[in-house]
């Protein structure tokens, strides 16, 4: 079985999804979630992380509005 991605490259990847999703100041906060999300799932590649973490940045994009 492939590893799982490490924090960083997923934390990477959720600080660029929740750019494009929420307003500056809340990108921050929104990324910890979608971070912790990500690695909830535990993706192995970086194509699985980016679609988990679009769908982790849409739900807290909600509670953040």
């Amino acid at each position: 079985m492939a590893k799982a991605l490490k924090k960083k490259k997923v934390a990477n990847i959720s600080n660029k999804v929740a750019k494009k999703v929420v307003s500056k100041k809340k990108v921050k906060a929104t990324s910890k979630k979608v971070t912790k999300a990500v690695l909830k799932k535990k993706p192995t590649t970086k194509k699985s992380a980016k679609k988990i973490a679009k769908k982790a940045a849409k739900k807290a994009a909600k509670k953040a509005a």
